[in-house]
């Protein structure tokens, strides 16, 4: 059994969310499930050994999705784990702006709200972890996905915030970022798809990295070397890559 007793998992309805659900549960502790789909989260809860509570929550939708969720957290007696799996993307080359604005209300304002609430209970409660999935696509731009990439850029730096934020009030509160490469999951979209990662094994290096309390992970590991390279990838190369 791990450290954590009380986790709720954010995008449990599928993919890494799901995978990690089951995970935890194994383990012992007692799950929270967040998604948009009831039956889905009824499935997964069929599915898992342990405890679990059910709440249908679109995070897109921040002030609903606040009270929601402490309603969760006070349902469930106050948690140790949050993990915001939670997300949408689009291939936009042709930057229809729906598209654009349901990526923003759920990978900026709704990942933001889920941050705001965990951190305010963790810091009440005196301990706890966050943990948010961001992107190798945070790194660089991508003209076929560009409000993508953005807002996994900003998941990025909104986490190291929150760690800053937590260590300077002196909180022994953890704050992880999972930077994922690609993930067999709805998320893994376009073509030259490589390096492709099972749901399942990308959810136990991922559970592996919270139960060490690390800062940082890529997922799978050997993503670290393509991060390495797209740091230092010159933009007028990436323009002649098609």
């Amino acid at each position: 059994m791990g450290y954590i007793a009380k986790t709720i998992i954010i995008g449990a309805t599928s993919g890494i969310g799901r995978e990690l659900a089951k995970i935890f549960s194994r383990q012992g502790d007692e799950v929270g499930l967040v998604g948009r789909r009831e039956a889905l989260l009824t499935e997964v809860a069929e599915e898992i050994p342990n405890q679990s509570y059910i709440k249908r929550i679109d995070i897109a939708f921040t002030s609903e999705a606040i009270n929601q969720m402490e309603e969760l957290i006070e349902e469930m007696n106050g948690v140790d784990l949050i993990v915001i799996s939670a997300a949408t993307g689009y291939l936009n080359p042709e930057l229809d702006w729906s598209l654009e604005k349901k990526t923003i209300d759920t990978n900026v304002a709704g990942f933001t709200a889920m941050c705001n609430v965990a951190m305010k209970h963790f810091a009440k409660q005196g301990k706890g972890h966050l943990v948010g999935i961001s992107s190798i696509a945070a790194i660089r731009g991508n003209g076929d996905a560009p409000c993508y990439c953005a807002p996994k850029a900003f998941v990025s730096n909104h986490l190291q915030g929150l760690r800053l934020w937590a260590y300077a009030k002196g909180m022994p509160i953890i704050v992880t970022e999972i930077q994922p490469g690609l993930v067999d999951t709805q998320m893994a979209k376009g073509d030259r798809l490589f390096w492709v990662a099972s749901a399942e094994k990308a959810a136990e290096q991922i559970a592996k990295a919270i139960l060490s309390r690390k800062n940082h992970a890529y997922i799978t590991k050997r993503w670290r070397i393509i991060a390495w390279l797209m740091k230092i990838l010159p933009e007028w190369l990436m323009k002649k890559r098609k």
